[in-house]
């Protein structure tokens, strides 16, 4: 599996010849956009920062798009979607976490998400994380103090910071990383990892620079 980082919520994951993408921004974002193919696309909260399922459609090649809550299954791709609450730009309105199982590994991305608490119907249904993408700029989204605290109580054996390059509160990431006791940590340009790689492994911060 191969991780990438686009700035703003905007995560790219391939495994094989299956690209999945996460809260693309539309045209219509401050954002930086990155075009390319995708197979699957999910929207974790409509707005166009990160709503811009034209941005990963590229030829011929659209992707099954995943907007809010429900279950799903495709190209052995299983994506449960839960309802939270999101204050991002100022507006009360739905988040939808989502827990990916592919490849064997669970990740865990939970979008714009402003409560330092899951509710406890979506807690239970998270028995194991492996990569937990969390976001951490503030402005209606989780401070990095409460960033910090939800992903160690989730126990995820990864933890990738998102929602600080190009949007979100300044310095974020170095307030995140001061949470958790790190020094600044030299970004990788992408992840790559395997199932095998995560045993053994509890709540590591992984920083991925942006790509975008």
């Amino acid at each position: 599996m191969i991780i990438s980082y686009l700035g703003g919520e905007f995560v790219k994951v391939q495994f094989g010849d299956i690209t999945l993408a996460f809260n693309p921004p539309s045209k219509d974002s401050q954002l930086k956009t990155a075009r390319f193919g995708a197979d699957i696309a999910l929207s974790a909260l409509n707005h166009s920062d990160f709503n811009g399922v034209e941005t990963v459609t590229h030829g011929d090649r659209a992707p099954f798009v995943i907007r809010g809550p429900g279950e799903y299954e495709v190209k052995d791709v299983t994506v449960r979607g839960f309802a939270t609450e999101s204050r991002y730009d100022g507006e009360k309105r739905i988040n939808t976490v989502y827990l990916v199982m592919l490849e064997g590994m669970r990740l865990c991305f939970l979008g714009a998400l402003s409560d330092r608490e899951l509710p406890e119907r979506v807690q239970e249904a998270f028995d194991r994380i492996d990569i937990l993408f969390v976001p951490i700029g503030g402005n209606g989204v989780l401070s990095p103090a409460d960033a910090h605290a939800l992903a160690v109580s989730l126990e995820p054996c990864l933890i990738i910071p998102i929602h600080y390059e190009g949007i979100g509160e300044k310095d974020a990431l170095k307030a995140f990383l001061k949470e958790a006791g790190e020094k600044q940590l030299a970004p990788l340009e992408k992840l790559t990892v395997k199932k095998k790689e995560l045993e053994g492994k509890e709540e590591e911060i992984i920083v991925l620079q942006a790509n975008a």
